[in-house]
């Protein structure tokens, strides 16, 4: 080790860089603003409480209140000012933590009435060199509460020599009585954008390259505290050796890619449960903490449904090309209520994994949940399909159980590839036939394709009948024989499960098969354009012309039909025809 080594220990960069004077105070404008003009003016009160979140600068503060109050200048003839000197004599020893006349005292250690009892001896005395006597204690509302009661009459009348600067994280345990003799700044947590600037400046001092994403990173982590931000920021330094990427930051912090939570989320939103379980595997295996992950998709969520409300925020220079190209996609995918479900699913899952004894496993159960979860109809999809479908036939007699000699029972089902299709050419597709022949009943089962979709949701199959409405394009559907095309989220073994249960309701044979051809649109896309159609029917109907000719702001939000059997609506079709607004 050298001797400069030696004589000039390193200094952490949020010591290096503590400000000296409000101008170098960061994201506190309001504070700055408030105590340059008391200071110019001459009106300081005797009392200060300053508030905040750790590391937003309420010691820092604190001390450049005393240095401003005591500062006398290069030739120490000034008075208070709102720039110090820092080359005073006063300046210099406030820095250095040395003064005589700037006590501060930590009150988590010096928590009794004996403490401030000492303290309240020495305010009498006047200051032995500098202005004001000012009194720092930070973590005030650590004091019992006898030494709050014994501070009071001091705090109320003090000499007008002496200065109060009170620091503390929580307000809510400072008596009001206290309060209220106070002067009282809440810092504000420090904007990403403006940590970010104040990282790159130093970095830029330190001679270290750094990308714009690890700053971003840090900036993220530090949660608007300027010192949490400049620890990490120092040890990320020290681990890139001066070059500090993207990809260390995110190994330093645990955090995982933001495009495979990305990945991840979709995988989840989309039902691939092996797909979600293996990318979770994959982010642990480099290092991410399942807790984070959950938490990022928990903001990823929360991000989602703000750009469904607001989509101009996809524009923020902030993010990154690629989330915004993905979160435009996504959230126009996923309705609000898949969103406000996932939102409460993974918040409840947050809590679980902090609390299980195996974060991954609780986080792995939570994708499960959420996957299972997320094609489910609302409930008022649900009902809406039931009052627009006819009723289901009644179900057979239960299957009997495993025939003798332990083979399968009636019902079971294997696949095979179908034959060809009509074209003549191979046709991709997979067939669903049962094992052992089952016995015949009188009622064939559904008549039409709209009837099997009723009957998976009167047995209550809400995931299966979620899919084969928005994700399956029927290519033929005739009595035990189905035919259609799935669309990518439909779940791989969507016509073994569909044929499975047809057999095991109907007790006949059901042939499903897959194809490639076009087939007809989903039940979701004709339920959208007939709407589509009854709302611009709707439109052309005079007396609606004239509702909006007179409210040009209105528009048409729904279209329902008026039963013609209810007699409280038969003078209200009398004026408005078939259908109502």
């Amino acid at each position: 080790m050298t001797d400069a080594a030696t004589a000039q220990p390193y200094r952490v960069l949020a010591r290096k860089y503590r400000p000296s004077d409000f101008g170098g105070l960061i994201g506190q404008d309001a504070l700055v603003r408030t105590l340059t003009n008391a200071i110019q003016s001459g009106r300081l009160a005797h009392a200060f409480v300053l508030t905040g979140v750790r590391g937003v600068g309420k010691t820092t503060t604190a001390r450049i209140i005393a240095r401003a109050l005591n500062c006398v200048g290069p030739d120490g003839t000034g008075g208070p000012t709102v720039s110090p000197c820092g080359v005073c004599e006063h300046c210099r020893a406030i820095a250095d933590d040395r003064h005589v006349d700037v006590l501060e005292m930590d009150a988590a250690s010096r928590t009794g009435v004996g403490d401030i009892r000492e303290l309240i001896e020495g305010v009498r005395y006047r200051p032995t060199s500098a202005r004001f006597k000012v009194y720092i204690i930070d973590e005030v509302h650590m004091l019992s509460t006898n030494a709050f009661n014994a501070l009071l009459k001091t705090l109320e009348e003090p000499p007008e020599h002496v200065k109060f600067v009170f620091a503390t994280t929580e307000i809510r345990k400072i008596p009001v009585t206290v309060l209220s003799r106070c002067q009282r700044f809440d810092l504000r947590r420090v904007d990403a954008e403006v940590l970010i600037r104040h990282f790159a400046a130093i970095a830029e001092q330190e001679k270290a390259s750094v990308e714009p994403g690890a700053l971003a990173l840090i900036a993220r982590a530090a949660d608007g505290s300027v010192r949490d931000g400049l620890s990490l920021l120092d040890q990320a330094i020290a681990h890139g050796g001066g070059e500090v990427s993207e990809t260390q930051v995110r190994d330093m912090l645990g955090l995982a890619d933001r495009i495979r939570v990305f990945d991840l989320f979709d995988a989840t939103m989309r039902g691939d449960v092996a797909g979600a379980l293996s990318q979770l595997a994959d982010q642990y295996s480099v290092g991410a903490d399942p807790v984070v992950v959950l938490q990022d998709m928990l903001e990823l969520t929360h991000w989602l449904t703000r750009l469904k409300i607001v989509p101009e925020q996809a524009d923020d220079p902030m993010v990154a090309e690629a989330e915004r190209v993905r979160g435009r996609e996504m959230s126009g995918q996923l309705s609000m209520a898949v969103l406000t479900r996932a939102w409460q699913m993974l918040l409840k899952a947050l809590g679980d994994a902090r609390m299980a004894p195996s974060p991954l496993q609780a986080a792995e159960m939570a994708l499960i949940r959420i996957a299972y979860a997320a094609d489910l109809p609302t409930p008022a999809e649900a009902i809406r399909a039931l009052r627009a479908q006819p009723a289901a036939p009644s179900p057979p007699p239960s299957t009997p159980g495993p025939m003798p000699g332990g083979g399968p029972a009636p019902g079971g089902y294997v696949a095979r590839q179908a034959p060809n299709g009509p074209g003549g050419g191979p046709t991709a597709s997979l067939a669903v036939e049962p094992t052992v022949a089952v016995a015949p009943v009188a009622d064939a089962g559904p008549r039409s394709y709209q009837e099997l979709v009723a009957l998976f949701i009167e047995k209550r199959e809400l995931i299966l009948a979620g899919h084969l409405t928005g994700d399956v394009h029927l290519v033929r559907f005739e009595p035990e024989r189905l035919e259609f095309r799935p669309t990518p989220r439909a779940p791989a073994d969507l016509a073994n499960r569909v044929g499975r249960l047809m057999g095991e309701w109907t007790g006949r044979r059901w042939v499903v098969s897959i194809s490639n051809e076009a087939g007809a649109p989903t039940l979701r896309e004709q339920e959208t354009a007939e709407e589509e159609r009854r709302r611009n029917d709707a439109a052309g109907h005079p007396l609606v012309q004239a509702v909006l000719a007179a409210f040009p702001d209105a528009t048409i939000e729904a279209v329902r039909d008026v039963a013609r059997d209810e007699p409280e609506t038969v003078e209200s079709e009398a004026m408005t025809g078939e259908e109502d607004l």
